[in-house]
């Protein structure tokens, strides 16, 4: 038996999971055979996305192949996760984000283990994040295909899966601290501002109404520890006022929440003499 072979690198162009069901043959929505489980998407974390870099997370899935079919010829099946919103049909595809490509390793002549990556454009208008509705819990499903020895279709099919992956607007958040230096003992004033992406007009806009904590790392250790906690105003300010006792770094920390990924600004070190 041979085990983990490098059996298929599968390079799937954007887009090209929804065309290719759209209007799709008899062939589709009958049982294919093929097995497909322990699907992880993104290590089990959300998935964060702002206005303009693109995303890929990653996946991973074993695949367990109907009998005569064989890990040796990867071009006669595939097996493509995605996420997707709304109902599994084709009217749907407008709500859905696919594979960019994977790879499967040989576990055994029917058995594989892939990975791979989603892939997450902001900028496209059609598809993928062009809401902020978008931010919410999307569910997970499998395209599967197998192909006759000529090449062509087989049969075809779209499972749904439990699993659901939320995805989120990415947040930021920035850090000032002064005076600097500061006598200790002295009063110090820590502002900052939080903006998160707007998928609809592709910018970061004001996040209000917001708690974050602003945290301390005396120079010399190791671990921030929370000293206060500020709310954001209307636009996007954050001020709170501590006791310069020691040396060290200053920063906010905003949790984030269901539609919010987190966020944690860079250190402000500042000098107490």
């Amino acid at each position: 038996m041979k085990t983990g072979r490098r059996t298929a690198a599968v390079a799937v162009l954007v887009g090209a999971l929804g065309l290719s069901t759209l209007n799709a043959p008899a062939a589709w929505a009958a049982d294919t055979g093929i097995t497909v489980s322990d699907i992880v998407v993104n290590k089990g974390k959300p998935i964060v996305v702002g206005t303009s870099k693109v995303v890929e997370p990653s996946y991973s899935f074993r695949i367990t192949l109907p009998r005569g079919y064989s890990t040796d010829d990867p071009f006669r099946y595939s097996a493509h996760p995605f996420l997707y919103r709304g109902s599994i049909t084709a009217e749907s595809w407008d709500n859905y984000i696919g594979p960019g490509g994977y790879t499967c390793y040989e576990v055994d002549s029917r058995r594989a283990r892939c990975e791979g990556n989603l892939y997450i454009d902001p900028h496209w208008t059609q598809e993928h994040v062009d809401s902020n509705s978008d931010a919410t819990s999307w569910k997970v499903g499998v395209s599967l295909q197998l192909r006759k020895a000529d090449g062509s279709l087989k049969t075809g099919e779209r499972e749904k899966r439990s699993l659901t992956v939320p995805l989120k607007r990415l947040s930021k958040v920035t850090v000032d601290a002064s005076p600097e230096p500061v006598v200790k003992g002295g009063t110090l004033t820590v502002t900052g501002k939080l903006t998160r992406a707007n998928w609809n007009t592709k910018k970061y806009d004001a996040y209000a109404d917001r708690t974050v904590s602003l945290q301390f790392r005396a120079r010399g250790t190791d671990t921030f520890r929370t000293v206060r906690k500020a709310t954001t105003s209307r636009t996007r300010a954050l001020k709170a006022k501590v006791t310069a006792s020691a040396d060290g770094y200053y920063r906010w920390v905003y949790q984030g929440n269901s539609a919010t990924g987190a966020a944690t600004s860079t250190a402000d070190h500042v000098d107490v003499r």
